[in-house]
């Protein structure tokens, strides 16, 4: 890469930028494989989704880089049931570690109708599953028209266009706007509970509906604009569809370090500590007001 993202001297921010800079040199290829690896195959990841070839030569493209930073311990993944160690003697003990989790492409689904996709990532000072709290960064790449990154770190957000094996920053400052358009809620109107159904219909009175099925592009979507993103618990799934580690915390350390908030209905993702790695969560982000209209609403 040019020398574009941001590099520090202390351990810790170094590991993190070479983090950032492997997971865009990375997307390029990953964004090859949306075109030459559609198929299904035989198998489902750690949670019963059926994967796409895609899904799997993303995380493997991801797994062996990341793996070979100086500084980052372990890898985890949506797509695979435990979490990948270093193969070094001190990953236990180096208290300099990080480790990374991630969804190496999420919105697979949309694969078939050339829709959003993206990945999302999040560096932890501890070995998931563990406590939003503990991460020291977060952000995502969306294959749209244009490939481009979202970063969270050191109190701020950072938005850079990837092209030609080049990152270029377009946004310093990432804020959430505070004039709130649009929304987006999935699960399926049929599926949400009566509180929920309730709040949906007056947010619709105010704000544009924009809901594409992939996570990622939804709530890009909201931070661009402003507004929210729901994927709620539903009647029959209480616990929710999305990934608390590998979605959850990271795109809701995105958010709040853009001002906005995240909520699993009752508190910040941030604050949930997960029993599992692969513990599913509702998820709320977006402006402020609206979360906590939400939490009000299912109160």
């Amino acid at each position: 890469m040019n020398g574009s993202l941001d590099v520090s001297s202390d351990e810790t921010n170094s590991t993190v930028d070479a983090v950032v800079e492997t997971i865009a040199e990375t997307a390029p290829e990953v964004r090859t494989a949306i075109a030459e690896y559609r198929q299904y195959t035989a198998d489902s990841n750690a949670t019963g989704d059926q994967q796409l070839a895609a899904d799997v030569r993303a995380d493997e493209l991801f797994e062996e880089r990341l793996l070979a930073i100086d500084g980052v311990a372990s890898y985890a993944s949506e797509e695979r049931e435990d979490v990948v160690t270093q193969d070094r003697d001190d990953v236990a003990t180096d208290e300099g570690d990080l480790h990374v989790a991630m969804d190496p492409l999420d919105g697979s689904s949309n694969l078939k109708p050339n829709s959003g996709m993206g990945t999302i990532f999040g560096v932890y000072e501890t070995q998931p599953p563990t406590v939003g709290r503990d991460l020291v960064a977060a952000g995502y790449v969306i294959y749209g028209p244009v490939t481009s990154m979202v970063v969270a770190r050191d109190g701020s957000v950072t938005e850079y266009l990837l092209h030609d094996g080049e990152s270029r920053v377009v946004d310093d400052d990432v804020t959430i706007s505070d004039d709130p358009t649009v929304y987006g809620f999935g699960g399926g109107e049929p599926s949400w509970t009566d509180a929920f159904t309730e709040f949906a219909d007056d947010v619709r009175e105010e704000l544009k509906l924009r809901y594409g099925g992939a996570m990622i592009a939804d709530i890009s979507q909201v931070l661009t604009y402003g507004g929210i993103f729901a994927y709620p618990a539903l009647r029959d799934a209480p616990e929710g569809k999305l990934r608390l580690q590998f979605e959850g915390q990271p795109m809701g350390y995105v958010v709040e370090t853009a001002g906005g908030r995240s909520s699993n209905g009752e508190q910040s993702l941030l604050d949930v500590e997960p029993d599992e790695l692969h513990e599913r969560t509702p998820l709320y982000v977006g402006n402020s007001d609206l979360v906590d209209r939400l939490e009000a609403a299912l109160d």
